[in-house]
């Protein structure tokens, strides 16, 4: 899951700097945009199928839910991920703040290392263990 949403923060830095003309949320975040979020959910999806590919255990909840259903999830894995990012970027607008702290400067802070991993791991566990009893 971590492996997930870490391909998808770096997958959405990439396409965004490459590919980004369009602003995802300019009032919270003018950094973000649309094609960092398509190519972060793309990326995502290929590392889903990828591990399930190559996991007999997720190959095991493929088979018990199916491709569509695994890669939904794998989608709102991903789309929480932004949403997570989205909303730390919120919180330091408010603050008035660029930065969440000092402890690593230059990254926005030890939040921004960790929002989209907070923000998804609740839901993450969740269908995690929902999952893993179906198959």
């Amino acid at each position: 899951m971590l492996g997930l949403i870490w391909i998808a923060d770096s997958a959405a830095y990439f396409a965004g700097k490459a590919y980004g003309r369009h602003k995802l949320a300019p009032s919270i975040s003018p950094g973000k945009t649309i094609e960092g979020a398509i190519g972060a959910t793309f990326a995502s999806l290929a590392y889903a199928s990828l591990a399930a590919l190559v996991s007999p255990l997720l190959a095991d909840v493929v088979g018990s839910i199916g491709w569509m259903a695994y890669l939904g999830v794998a989608t709102l894995i991903c789309a929480l991920s932004i949403v997570g990012d989205l909303f730390e970027s919120l919180i330091k607008r408010q603050a008035n703040v660029k930065d969440s702290g000092k402890l690593l400067p230059g990254h926005g802070g030890i939040l921004d290392r960790i929002d989209s991993v907070t923000s998804t791991l609740p839901l993450a566990a969740l269908l995690s263990g929902y999952l893993l009893s179906m198959s």
